[in-house]
Formats: C-alpha cells, structure tokens, sequence
C-alpha cells in the first residue's frame, strides 16, 4: 500500500500541496503533522512507521520533510527498510524500491558514517590539542560579572528584608531558584 507523509514546520504553513501531490500519487492514508523537522518527538511519524508491513511504499513530497539532517534521515529509511518498506520522495528522484534508489540511499548512508567519523576524530584531535596546551574544557567556574553583582544585590535586599523573596525575584528578573543560588555564594 502507497503511505504518504506530509510535513510542515509552522502552523502557518499550507500542508495542502504536499497532500495533493501525495494523493495523486496513489496514496491510500496520508499521516499529517505540523511539527519542526528538528523535533524527534514526532507523534504522527512515528504513528506511520509503526503500521509499515512488508511491501509498503512510504512516499513523500521532499526528503527534508521526513528528516532535518542526513543522520535522522538514514536512520528514518533504516527503520523504514527494517519494517520491508520502502520510501519514495516525489522531488528527490529517490526510490529504495529500485536498485538505483537503494545504491543512492547507501552513498547517502555512507557519506553520512564518514561524515560522523571526521567530526568525531577532529573533535578527539582537537581536545588532546587543548590539552596539551593545558586547557581544559567545560564551562568557567564562577559567577559571570553581570551575576556577581546582582548576587550581591540579592543578598542586600534579603538581608533588609524589607522586599520578600517573589517580590526580589520579579524585580531583579531572576528564577528562585537563582537567588537562592546567589544568597550562597
């Protein structure tokens, strides 16, 4: 059975092109979703994954509308591949029920490995970089000047106890929990 997924990241976005082109295209059920392509939690996606059997073909209308980055996508088309489906973008020329389609997503699939790989060893090379020349990561100890101050700040106006503690919040525009930070240190 031909599956169509149509995917916008606004509500103010039309879904309406892509829902045509999928039902001209045969598509029998069409999941829906208004969600950014960055957001993992995806209900409607994962909803359609779910009911894959064998055989189904999963069209879309873009490849950027299933996932955001390279990874996600392999790692959708895998779990798509996984279920003995296979995906169809309508403006990709991308077909993993062809021999063509599945050789295009495997060069996808690999430059996407390399690609890991190179930003994992650049990553490895330049902390030993760093470390060699005694750094070291993380984020500063301490307080930044701008929280310095309004620490000190904090801990005037508690001790006058003349404002109560929601009342010194709102004024300094700072969390609860930040000020009682601030009264610690």
């Amino acid at each position: 059975m031909k599956i169509g997924y149509a995917r916008v990241s606004t509500k103010d976005q039309n879904i309406a092109l892509q829902k045509d082109a999928l039902e001209g295209e045969g598509c029998k059920l069409v999941f829906e979703e208004k969600a950014s392509g960055a957001n993992s939690d995806r209900p409607e996606l994962r909803r359609m994954i779910d009911q894959l059997r064998p055989d189904d073909i999963v069209i879309i209308w873009k490849l950027d509308r299933l996932g955001r980055s390279l990874r996600d996508l392999v790692n959708l088309v895998t779990e798509i591949q996984d279920k003995g489906a296979g995906l169809r973008s309508l403006n990709d020329s991308i077909d993993t029920t062809t021999p063509q389609g599945k050789l295009t997503f495997h060069l996808f699939a690999a430059l996407a490995e390399f690609e890991r790989d190179i930003i994992s060893e650049r990553t490895r090379a330049g902390l030993e970089s760093a470390r060699a020349r005694g750094r070291k990561g993380g984020r500063p100890k301490g307080l930044t000047k701008e929280a310095r101050d309004k620490a000190i700040i904090t801990k005037s106006l508690y001790e006058k106890g003349e404002m109560s503690v929601a009342e010194i919040c709102k004024y300094l525009n700072i969390a609860r929990s930040t000020m009682y930070k601030y009264l610690k240190t």
